[in-house]
């Protein structure tokens, strides 16, 4: 099971990046469990300035806007 964070405070565009990496795991397959992370310290201990942001098994993936599709199903299958 992978362990994915989403970084930001719940705006449209967090919402829609956690939307896309549910959709993404489901294609594939894949267990996930998905935290909304909304503090911005705890957003900032992750070195994130820009939001939304992904964090992969302890390892940021992703700041600010929207990811890829091809992205987002690199890091789920890696």
């Amino acid at each position: 099971m992978k362990d994915i964070k989403v970084l930001g405070p719940g705006c449209v565009r967090c919402r829609k990046t956690e939307e896309m990496v549910r959709e993404e795991a489901a294609r594939l397959g894949i267990d996930v469990r998905i935290e909304k992370v909304t503090d911005y310290a705890a957003i900032a201990s992750f070195g994130i300035a820009s939001t939304p942001g992904i964090v992969i098994d302890g390892k940021v993936v992703h700041a600010g806007g929207l990811p890829s599709q091809d992205n987002l199903r690199a890091w789920l299958a890696d």
